[in-house]
C-alpha cells in the first residue's frame, strides 16, 4: 500500500513567494538549507504518512470544516531566526497572532479529529530554511537575521499538500483545494 506525505496548510501567492525569494539571496552563503521559492507556503498541520482512502476521508473532512468559514487576511512582519536567537532552527517569516487563523486550525483539528492543545493564538510563519545548526555554531560570528518584512497574506483556500521528491529535491504538490466561503 502506498503511503503518501501529507499536510494541511496555505500556499503563498506567487508574488509573495518572489519577493521573499529575492529578499533572502543575501543570506544564500550562511550555513542554511534553504526552502524552495515554489515551496513556501502557511503549515496548520503535519498529517504524516497515509494511504489514499484515509487521504480521501481528510479531504472530506476539512471541507466540512470549512463549510462556514469565511475567508480573511494574514498580516506577516518580520524574516528573523526561530524558534529564537538562543535555539536557531529556522529562519523564518513570523507574524501576530491571528484570531481567525486559530479558528480555522481549530474547526479543521476537530473534523479530522487531531488533538491541539488549546491555545488562545496562533502565530503564523512561513519557514524560509532550516539552519544546520553544527556549522551554524561554528560561524566565527553569529549572524543576527532580524528584517522587516510586511505582507498582507489573503486566507482564501486550504490546501492538502504532498511532500514528494523530485529529482534529488523536495517539492509539495497541493493535491486538493479548499475554498474558503
Amino acid at each position: 500500500m502506498i503511503q503518501r506525505k501529507i499536510f494541511i496548510g496555505i500556499d503563498l501567492p506567487q508574488q509573495v513567494k518572489k519577493r521573499l525569494s529575492q529578499k533572502i539571496e543575501v543570506w544564500k552563503d550562511l550555513p542554511v538549507k534553504w526552502s524552495r521559492e515554489d515551496n513556501f507556503h502557511l503549515t496548520l498541520f503535519f498529517i504524516g504518512h497515509i494511504d489514499d482512502e484515509s487521504l480521501l476521508e481528510i479531504c472530506e473532512k476539512v471541507q466540512i470544516a470549512l463549510s462556514n468559514l469565511s475567508s480573511f487576511d494574514v498580516s506577516l512582519q518580520e524574516i528573523s531566526i526561530g524558534p529564537n536567537a538562543q535555539k536557531p532552527q529556522r529562519i523564518w517569516l513570523t507574524g501576530e497572532a491571528n484570531e481567525q487563523l486559530r479558528e480555522l486550525e481549530e474547526s479543521i483539528a476537530k473534523e479530522i479529529g487531531i488533538f491541539v492543545s488549546e491555545r488562545k493564538e496562533f502565530c503564523p510563519h512561513v519557514t524560509l530554511g532550516r539552519i544546520q545548526v553544527e556549522r551554524w555554531k561554528n560561524l566565527p560570528e553569529t549572524p543576527e537575521i532580524k528584517e522587516k518584512f510586511s505582507v498582507s497574506i489573503p486566507v482564501e483556500n486550504v490546501e492538502i499538500f504532498e511532500s514528494v521528491m523530485n529529482q534529488g529535491k523536495k517539492k509539495y504538490l497541493s493535491i486538493e483545494s479548499f475554498p474558503l466561503s
